[in-house]
């Protein structure tokens, strides 16, 4: 038999209250728990359908700003923690070069992606595309399963990014020993999966475990919203003007931005 639980509100210490020791069934918690998968399955239908048609905005979105000189370098820049990983002047410099971005959505699983970068002439690498992907592994349970109608199996409702999700790393080709920013800022860490200084940013295509979660901030947050990012819409989160705190309130977050930014869970 399952229970639920409420926090005890202060003073209820004096008198026994009625909602700390609620029975819950078996049979009530099981309808509970398959009406949660019913939401679970519509809110990944949606997600799909979404992703499949907001394409064609997006490619009106890359024609139009085609014509506009370095939208991606200021978008991706105005993006507090993408900025924290470009630190080091020549990344920034590097980066001025690009032209396009772009997150292709694995169709088998639209929560996986790859994304691309391409860059014109530059003194850095030849490559004109640099790509991460991220892609999908799908658990041995799901070779057996069948997708019900709406196209879902039952491991995509229990899609795990840590256990279902492989990155991979891309060889960038340097033009010298002296533009080889990944060499001459490497990523500091004990091992690949440790979190530690991150170096150049273009660690994040040479080194195949992506510890900071940039590929989720670009396909999560920069990309959808470039045109925000660019605009300086999006820069980060909004100090309430409101009270008598504001001064301290100001000074707390002036401590926290000399600090490692935190990295946040993103939808993906």
């Amino acid at each position: 038999m399952a229970k639920g639980t409420k926090r005890a509100s202060p003073g209820a210490d004096d008198e026994k209250n009625p909602l700390t020791e609620v029975e819950l069934s078996d049979e009530d918690a099981r309808k509970l728990q398959s009406v949660q998968r019913d939401i679970a399955r519509v809110e990944l239908v949606l997600e799909r359908a979404a992703q499949k048609a907001l394409v064609p905005a997006f490619e009106k979105r890359r024609e139009v700003i085609k014509t506009i000189p370095k939208f991606w370098p200021v978008a991706l820049m105005n993006h507090h923690m993408f900025t924290y990983h470009v630190q080091h002047s020549a990344d920034q410099l590097a980066l001025s070069y690009l032209e396009d971005v772009w997150v292709v959505r694995d169709p088998a699983e639209p929560r996986c992606y790859t994304i691309e970068f391409t860059f014109k002439e530059n003194p850095h690498f030849t490559d004109r595309v640099l790509k991460k992907e991220f892609k999908y592994v799908p658990p041995p349970a799901a070779a057996d399963e069948k997708a019900g109608p709406d196209g879902i199996t039952e491991s995509m409702l229990e899609f795990s990014w840590d256990r279902d999700v492989v990155p991979s790393g891309t060889k960038i080709n340097w033009k010298d020993a002296d533009k080889a920013l990944t060499k001459l800022y490497p990523r500091e860490s004990a091992d690949e999966d440790d979190i530690g200084e991150p170096g150049s940013f273009f660690n994040f295509f040479e080194r195949a475990s992506d510890p900071f979660e940039i590929g989720l901030n670009i396909a999560g947050e920069i990309f959808p919203d470039a045109i925000d990012y660019f605009l300086g819409n999006t820069g980060g989160d909004e100090l309430d003007s409101d009270g008598s705190d504001d001064d301290e309130d100001d000074d707390d977050a002036d401590e926290i931005d000399l600090e490692k930014p935190r990295t946040k869970k993103q939808k993906v």
